[in-house]
């Protein structure tokens, strides 16, 4: 990638942890933003964060004046403000398809992750666990057709799915390679991007420390 360009100066408030501070963590290594980055304990959060953010959750993303508090906008806010590389298609019909894609996501698959990572019901876990695991083996052929998640280029659809997909061995959902052959292709092209790995948390880092 070369030298990395300093673009602004910006503070993200964000759990080590939380796959959607993750999300947002590879937008901003994808743009190379120069931005602070404070990894917050969530049981006890700074007094800045309720200053900046009304519903006092993470993450947060400060840009002078400007404060956001979902991740979905945050990314999209970073690639209208940093237009390269683009994560978002430029036409209508393709950027409302990539909007779908990432509510698809959030209804099939965030969601089970939630619940998994805080549900204390052991037998809601294991079916959750289930479903994340069919979900993403019936999903797997579309990789054989394009390289990335229904487009050949790396985008912001991208950016919500390698987050769940990392956290597999931490969830407990194991997708078996030779079943899932081109899900594995998929995670090992977007897991050996220079951008994902600077987005890593140590946290997040010794969850696949194999």
């Amino acid at each position: 990638m070369g030298v990395i360009a300093k673009r602004s100066s910006m503070t993200f408030f964000s759990d080590g942890e939380d796959h959607y501070s993750h999300r947002v963590r590879i937008v901003l290594a994808e743009k190379a933003v120069t931005v602070d980055i404070i990894d917050v304990d969530p049981f006890n959060k700074p007094a800045e964060l309720a200053d900046v953010n009304p519903y006092n959750e993470l993450p947060a993303l400060v840009d002078r004046d400007l404060v956001l508090y979902e991740p979905n906008v945050m990314m999209e806010y970073l690639d209208e403000r940093f237009p390269h590389p683009p994560l978002l298609p430029v036409y209508p019909v393709a950027r409302a398809e990539s909007r779908l894609f990432m509510y698809r996501i959030q209804r099939d698959w965030a969601k089970l992750v939630d619940l998994i990572l805080t549900s204390k019901d052991k037998e809601a876990v294991a079916q959750a666990q289930k479903e994340l695991r069919e979900g993403l083996m019936n999903v797997s052929p579309i990789f054989e057709e394009k390289p990335y998640f229904m487009s050949d280029d790396f985008t912001i659809v991208d950016c919500c799915l390698a987050p769940i997909l990392w956290r597999l061995p931490a969830l407990g959902v194991d997708i078996p390679k030779e079943q899932a052959g081109a899900l594995h292709k998929y995670m090992d092209l977007v897991f050996s991007r220079e951008s994902f790995q600077e987005s890593l948390s140590e946290a997040e880092q010794e969850m696949r420390l194999d």
